[in-house]
């Protein structure tokens, strides 16, 4: 009997929707389809079909759709807001600064400078190469991009992405977290009301295996941000297959609050970037390193902040601080904190709270921990909430040293007043982006790259950097027809002579290249004439 149950169980269909639910009320917000992951390939297929025909059209021409969809979220901001808000659980105005405002001005910029960043540019090819050739690099699209999103990251980076993709020449695959499957399709909204062609980008929904499915298929680069189990797994199969992968695993974000710092400042930077998206943004601070000296007063402020700071639904009056994804996740949380405590640390406030009138279970008030170590789990792990732990160092080259010792560097912090020195110790943390006196959870400087150092992912997006990830470079070349090279065989004595004349001839010695000229001059006319379809005497 148990065995019938078993066997019916397994035949019974996947759900045919995807539900998107509010994380803190648990309403139901809306469907999507579900796409099964055997059809991702037929996807991708449909994609290629028309995405050569994208790539023929000019840069420029390519740039103006980006423009059209900057306006179109221009022109949805305030709905825009309030869907993405109560998908993710945030408050609107976060969601408005970190999602919103930073998508319009990443596709302003793709729109108004990307055409310069793709553009052909020469490169000088040594006379002693080639007499007269020339060459330069040009951009080509690799084809089909997948692009999978992360629930922390639901619209701007994403939107970044894709709009790279499309201006590099490809088409897109986009598949956004499954908690974010509302933002993907308002994503797909403002792609459609700029007036892409039918079918260059196609939207297709589902959990990990859906993600990974894209992975496997026959896509020419994948675009990935999420979770780190996840992530190596996509990138393993990307690299099975050889096709090119950016990965972004998030991090475990450090600042460093040096003696000089302002404080409250510190403070109120610290709580802002350990606590926005409920402690689930890409670049959420969970490590803070505070000079002796001013440990002590940091640490009531912070403490006093974050006791002061409201949890629960981000549409009540008064909260900043939403629920995180998952029960699953609060859970894993409150795993971390407990393990700290029972290892030594000291808990000054935060842990589990059920709002009146909200879910239960998904809440976490921000937390504050001082004593945890690299050793525990909560010193290594990410944490996904709104959790800081605040050491005290006796030295920068200490604070320097926790900080990177780490394997997920995202991105990190110095609060100093002495720009010299904020600047020498960013250059020392290994981090794929240091912001001196703020920290920015989430990708919102747009014209700059964003990735990680030290295990969080390969590769960048957004910014020059990212763009050019969207692209192949490749270099061509011209000679004039006529004109035979001058390396080319067979070789003789005449030739070697040429060969070493040159080579001396860009030593760094002087006496080497008066020796040249002296010594290889004949040999160096008769290689050159050569080039030109005439020989002169040997002897």
């Amino acid at each position: 009997m148990s065995t019938s149950a078993s066997s019916s169980e397994i035949a019974t269909p996947a759900p045919a929707e995807l539900l998107a639910r509010c994380p803190a009320t648990g309403e139901i917000l809306g469907r999507v389809p579900l796409t099964p992951a055997a059809r991702i390939e037929e996807v991708v297929q449909d994609v290629a079909k028309v995405q050569p025909l994208w790539a023929l059209l000019r840069l420029q021409d390519r740039a103006r759709y980006m423009r059209r969809m900057a306006q179109s979220v221009i022109d949805d901001f305030d709905e825009l807001a309030q869907e993405l808000a109560r998908e993710q659980g945030r408050p609107e105005a976060e969601v408005a600064a970190l999602e919103l405002l930073a998508a319009i001005d990443a596709l302003i910029w793709i729109a108004e400078d990307g055409a310069d960043v793709l553009g052909a540019r020469r490169v000088r090819i040594h006379r002693s190469m080639a007499l007269l050739g020339r060459g330069r690099i040009a951009y080509e699209p690799y084809g089909v991009v997948g692009v999978i999103g992360a629930g922390s990251a639901p619209f701007a980076q994403p939107l970044g992405q894709i709009a790279g993709a499309l201006l590099a020449g490809n088409g897109v695959v986009f598949k956004p977290a499954r908690r974010a499957c509302l933002a993907g399709e308002r994503i797909a909204r403002v792609l459609a009301r700029a007036g892409l062609p039918e079918g260059l980008v196609r939207v297709v929904h589902g959990a990990a295996d859906t993600g990974v499915a894209l992975a496997e298929a026959s896509v020419d680069k994948v675009l990935f941000t999420g979770s780190p189990a996840v992530g190596r797994t996509v990138a393993s199969a990307c690299v099975s297959r050889e096709t090119e992968v950016t990965v972004e695993l998030g991090g475990k974000d450090a600042m460093l609050v040096l003696a000089d710092a302002h404080l409250a400042r510190a403070v109120g930077g610290a709580l802002w970037a350990g606590c926005a998206g409920a402690g689930q943004a890409r670049g959420s601070i969970e490590r803070v390193f505070v000079a002796r000296e001013v440990y002590e007063r940091f640490l009531a402020g912070l403490i006093g902040e974050a006791r002061a700071l409201k949890a629960g639904d981000p549409r009540s009056p008064g909260v900043q601080l939403g629920p995180l994804a998952s029960t699953r996740r609060a859970e894993h949380v409150a795993e971390l904190v407990e393990d700290a405590v029972a290892h030594g640390a000291t808990l000054h406030c935060g842990g589990p709270v059920d709002p009146p009138g909200c879910a239960a279970g998904v809440f976490y008030a921000p937390t504050i921990l001082t004593g945890v170590t690299p050793e525990m789990r909560l010193g290594r792990e990410p944490v996904d909430g709104p959790v800081l732990a605040v050491t005290a160092v006796d030295t920068v080259e200490q604070a320097i040293s926790l900080a990177n010792d780490g394997d997920y560097g995202l991105g990190a912090s110095v609060w100093t007043a002495d720009r010299y020195q904020g600047t020498r110790i960013a250059r020392e943390l290994r981090a794929g982006m240091v912001w001196l006196n703020d920290h920015l959870p989430g990708p919102t400087v747009s014209r700059g790259p964003w990735g990680a150092a030290a295990g969080g992912g390969l590769g960048r997006t957004l910014g020059q950097a990212g763009l050019r990830a969207c692209a192949q470079e490749k270099l061509i070349t011209w000679d004039p027809p006529a004109i035979r090279g001058q390396w080319w065989g067979p070789y003789d004595a005449t030739s070697t002579k040429a060969m070493r004349a040159v080579a001396k001839m860009r030593s760094a010695r002087e006496a080497d290249r008066e020796r040249a000229w002296r010594e290889g001059a004949l040999a160096l006319a008769r290689v050159g004439a050569r080039a030109f379809g005439r020989g002169l005497p040997r002897s």
